[in-house]
């Protein structure tokens, strides 16, 4: 397989068109929003790089890694997705995961590869395209740094939408992110399940509390 064809399934899967409803979820960015924490270009910044850092999309670009080495085991990939299951801290953030992952996997069958017949149920977003990239011999951290880049662009698009803080200073903060997305992608690329550990405590919370606004636009 040829890195262009690599490089095109990646586009193709992380598109904002690829049927897998991101759009709808916010990964509790929402309540963070109407409750002011986060306002302006800066605290939408601030808030995304904690989260990649400090908090899920760490990881769960760990738990990509694993999944992408385990994708022909089965077993093993059970036992992340119940790790990564067991990891998340509100409803709504598993019900997240969970809804996006099979939809991910269930668009993938359109790229045929005996890993989709692994996959546990429910199976949680990042296990899913982890354990698919692997399976059509896509290299660990050119996947790793789609993911983490495309679910960063989800994030920014809520803010620009929601705040709203414009293109401008959404494309700013995708600008000012490149380097710490690299940067993530080779660390969750080596890094063990023992490294998972989590402080972003303020985005928990706004996960956990996102259910209770009382006007909603996102699932989230």
């Amino acid at each position: 397989m040829t890195a262009n064809s690599d490089l095109q399934k990646l586009l193709t899967w992380l598109s904002p068109a690829f049927p897998v409803g991101a759009f709808a979820w916010s990964a509790g960015l929402e309540s963070a929003i109407a409750s002011r924490a986060v306002h302006d270009r800066l605290t939408t910044e601030d808030w995304i790089s904690g989260a990649l850092n400090h908090g899920s999309l760490r990881t769960d670009g760990i738990l990509f890694a694993h999944a992408h080495r385990a994708a022909h085991d089965p077993s093993a990939l059970r036992d992340l997705a119940d790790l990564c299951l067991a990891l998340t801290p509100a409803r709504e953030r598993h019900d997240e995961t969970t809804i996006t992952g099979h939809a991910f996997a269930t668009a993938a069958k359109a790229w045929p590869t005996p890993v989709l017949a692994n996959l546990p149920d429910p199976c949680p977003y990042p296990i899913a395209v982890g354990a698919i990239a692997a399976g059509h011999g896509i290299d660990l951290e050119a996947a790793l740094l789609a993911y983490l880049t495309a679910t960063i662009h989800s994030q920014v698009s809520v803010a620009v939408r929601l705040i709203p803080i414009g293109q401008s200073d959404g494309l700013a903060i995708l600008a000012a992110l490149e380097s710490s997305i690299a940067s993530m992608a080779s660390l969750c690329q080596h890094a063990a399940l023992d490294d998972i550990g989590s402080v972003a405590y303020a985005a928990d919370i706004a996960q956990m509390a996102h259910e209770t606004l009382t006007t909603r636009i996102f699932r989230s």
